[in-house]
């Protein structure tokens, strides 16, 4: 099975930051360590988010990635062996190199090897969008627009660079190749290097009299909008690709991609993990020692929960189907509730009195502090999780 992009693996855009990078590392390799996650595959899961990191984590290793892709992990990589593939003939490509160790050695000593036309067409470069979500925006998805800056061919010229009724022409410097041999003389005896061409930068082609519009770029700025479909459950710092809405290409080339990251906001209620949902209870000590039944927020709206008699404290309870939706799958998460039972700080002498009973009914002994009392039956309380309260 091929591997999965590294940036994909630890859901991070391809220019994410180094914290970026550390952030979600820390995140998910907490979420699938095997000591935490006993689910089929989280191991796997767990080896392939270190790797991803070992990598991204190293400036050297991340720039040969980001250029090589997974041949840059190869051990021969770079090395003696070549990937196994020798010098390839100095016609084809190497294993490992993208363009083959031709295209090295033909840079140190100029000609021999396959040149590359400098007017082929050339896909654009990719861009980074960050989208701010709220909680429920993200349990729920949502269909937006977004304006950014980019890059886009110009009308004007088409992309050329010339202006209307002209067109670029040959260099005359390089003669159309985008690169001169420079000699040299060094240790080794006199070299002969290849280096951009001065005068048509590159590309082969001069342009003499400019586009007045994009002044021969062929590109032009503009304020780009794009409508973005949030899918329901998206989680902070996943990312979606927005294919062909980066920068122009060039002659001719396909635009690069945009990728979408979403930032969401934390919930004042709520905690969520993936599809799951938490939220903590405060119940009073007479509600969880009487049952009661009372008002719970979710995402989905408001419930009633049954809290029966005799709840402890951090007794978790299961709402079903009252999470978020599983982004890749089918179904919704649960909600849990967690009771907290709340000690209350100030009894007026009436509730002081009636905690009193309760603690002479029970055969509890309590100082005449009244800071005492309610620590003192809440603990008897706990130590006889069956105590019927309402028994006679």
């Amino acid at each position: 099975m091929a591997k999965r992009d590294y940036y994909e693996a630890l859901g991070v855009a391809k220019g994410a930051s180094d914290d970026e990078i550390k952030k979600a590392y820390r995140k998910l390799s907490k979420k699938y360590h095997p000591d935490i996650n006993q689910e089929a595959g989280a191991e796997d899961k767990f080896k392939e988010i270190a790797e991803a990191y070992e990598v991204l984590s190293d400036a050297q290793k991340r720039a040969a990635y980001d250029q090589y892709g997974h041949a840059s992990t190869d051990p021969n990589f770079g090395g003696g062996g070549f990937g196994g593939g020798g010098f390839g003939g100095f016609g084809g490509s190497s294993a490992g190199f993208g363009g083959g160790f031709e295209d090295i050695f033909e840079s140190f000593f100029g000609g021999g090897g396959r040149s590359q036309n400098p007017n082929a067409p050339r896909q654009g470069d990719d861009l980074q969008y960050t989208l701010n979500l709220k909680f429920e925006e993200a349990v729920f998805g949502k269909e937006t627009s977004i304006t950014y800056n980019r890059e886009d061919t110009c009308e004007t010229c088409h992309g050329n660079g010339a202006k209307p009724g002209t067109d670029p022409v040959t260099c005359s410097k390089c003669h159309g190749s985008g690169t001169l041999n420079v000699e040299r003389n060094t240790p080794l005896g006199r070299v002969t290097t290849r280096q951009t061409c001065d005068v048509c930068h590159g590309t082969g082609q001069e342009i003499k009299e400019k586009c007045p519009t994009c002044h021969g770029a062929g590109h032009v700025k503009e304020r780009h909008t794009v409508k973005v479909t949030v899918p329901a459950g998206v989680e902070d710092g996943q990312q979606m690709r927005l294919q062909g809405q980066g920068e122009a290409g060039m002659n001719g080339g396909p635009h690069g991609d945009l990728f979408v990251v979403f930032r969401v906001e934390e919930s004042d209620l709520f905690d969520r993990d993936g599809s799951e949902i938490y939220y903590d209870l405060p119940i009073s000590f007479v509600q969880a020692a009487l049952g009661d039944e009372i008002e719970v927020p979710t995402v989905h709206g408001k419930i009633k929960l049954k809290v029966p008699a005799g709840t402890q404290t951090g007794t978790n309870f299961r709402l079903r189907g009252k999470g978020a939706p599983k982004l890749r799958g089918n179904g919704t998460g649960d909600q849990h509730v967690k009771v907290q039972v709340i000690t209350p700080k100030n009894l007026s002498e009436k509730q002081a009195k009636a905690m009193r009973d309760f603690a002479e009914a029970s055969g509890i002994e309590v100082s005449e502090q009244e800071g005492n009392i309610f620590d003192k039956v809440k603990d008897a309380f706990k130590s006889d999780g069956k105590k019927n309260v309402n028994k006679k």
